[in-house]
């Protein structure tokens, strides 16, 4: 179990193996990645830097993003979500966005979507 000061939930990591990968796909959203992530990401898949931002990076907001795919029953995924096997295909160098998952500030004020999101959150009742 893994906690963090602050919140008011524990995350079961061991969830993961059979969500399926609620937390890389459904709703569009931008998978914010840093240079030294995207340094990481690209050495992993051999490729150079400007490889990589012109096949898997999005410009947006003054920052990069990894890009999504559209599929009909996933909606929308990360472009590193593996739909067949259902698990992240760069896990080892995923960003800090996604290591950092569900331990969110925007789930703090919205605990049901993310109790809707993640079957591994578990509700500490004593710090609600």
């Amino acid at each position: 179990m893994i906690s963090k000061d602050g919140f008011c939930y524990t995350f079961n990591e061991e969830a993961c193996n059979g969500c399926g990968g609620a937390c890389c796909i459904g709703e569009s959203g931008y998978i914010w990645v840093n240079f030294d992530e995207i340094k990481a990401i690209a050495n992993e898949l051999n490729l150079s830097i400007d490889e990589f931002s012109q096949k898997y990076l999005l410009r947006a907001k003054n920052r990069y993003s990894l890009k999504e795919y559209y599929d009909t029953e996933l909606k929308y995924a990360c472009i590193f979500f593996d739909k067949t096997t259902r698990r992240c295909k760069i896990y080892n160098v995923r960003p800090t966005q996604c290591k950092t998952f569900p331990f969110w500030k925007d789930f703090k004020d919205n605990i049901d979507e993310l109790i809707q999101e993640c079957p591994g959150v578990i509700i500490d009742e004593n710090k609600t």
